[in-house]
């Protein structure tokens, strides 16, 4: 029986994994709230790490609030970048392999096609550059580490798009969303399950491939469109008895404090070859949009 170390554990990613890996799994999981557990917190990070002795870390705490992190630089340094570098020198310590989630907010998204593991990251935003600084410090502390690189988040646990714009729905018949901007959604729990298939390579076969992967949904759609397949679902589920009024924007037109890149669609093919694990099934994680009503 192998010992798992989840941080972040009641985020979006977190949650769903920490239920998961406690429901399915045979191995000991020890999943720990950033209330139970401060990543920012060196000596907490070391003590928990000594004490458990995991065979493998899952990260998923982090700071994501994009625009607040404009004007939050050192709390996003902190968690996205300090925090990362205190897990990677305590895994260390134990041999540990860290399995951490990153996103496509490292890459500028000007590049036509779709990013792949090998380009050069080039973020716009606090909360990008953090994380990209994160991703940076743990693969050259870690050789036994894999960054799953994602994007466009959503799942019924926490905050997210997809529940945030069920939540205007329902008090405005008119809507303004962003059509200029395109990713790959990707479902938590696909997230969670990938990361599960991931961290139980690493305990059976050690000799695997380490690095960046990219997990993302497919296809890749703008903010627009997924709006607009949100709310045909939800009235076709009766969930709305009539979807509002969509009008497509610019990013120019709905300037934010924090700039976000413009593609930020994901070349799945790494993950695929190495792992067999496809793409997230965004659309079919729509099928229950009750799900998503707070």
């Amino acid at each position: 029986m192998a010992k798992l170390l989840i941080t972040g554990a009641n985020g979006q990613v977190g949650f769903i994994l920490s239920q998961k890996l406690r429901n399915e799994s045979k191995h000991e999981v020890l999943a720990l709230s950033h209330a139970e557990l401060d990543i920012t917190n060196k000596e907490a990070v070391s003590s928990i790490v000594d004490s458990f002795a995991p065979d493998v870390i899952i990260n998923c705490a982090a700071y994501t609030d994009v625009d607040k992190a404009e004007s939050k630089i050192k709390l996003a340094y902190d968690v996205n970048m300090n925090g990362v570098k205190y897990l990677a020198e305590a895994a260390n310590k134990c041999n540990a392999t860290i399995l951490h989630i990153s996103t496509d907010y490292v890459f500028d998204g000007g590049k036509t096609d779709k990013y792949t593991e090998k380009d050069i990251i080039h973020p716009i935003s606090v909360y990008g550059s953090s994380k990209a600084k994160g991703d940076t410090i743990l693969l050259s502390l870690s050789p036994k580490a894999i960054i799953l690189r994602t994007s466009w988040v959503f799942g019924e646990h926490g905050n997210n798009f997809v529940k945030t714009i069920l939540g205007l729905a329902k008090s405005k018949d008119t809507l303004a969303v962003v059509s200029d901007q395109i990713g790959g959604p990707t479902y938590a729990k696909d997230v969670a399950t990938a990361l599960i298939y991931i961290a139980e390579q690493i305990i059976e076969d050690g000799n695997i491939r380490y690095g960046i992967y990219n997990f993302a949904g497919k296809p890749c759609v703008s903010w627009y469109d997924f709006s607009k397949t949100i709310f045909e679902e939800a009235v076709s589920q009766n969930v709305l008895e009539k979807s509002p009024l969509v009008n497509a924007i610019t990013t120019a037109d709905y300037p934010t404090p924090a700039k976000r890149p413009l593609n930020s669609c994901l070349d799945l093919t790494k993950i695929q070859q190495v792992f067999g694990i496809q793409p997230s099934d965004w659309q079919a994680a729509l099928k229950n949009i009750k799900a998503y009503i707070e």
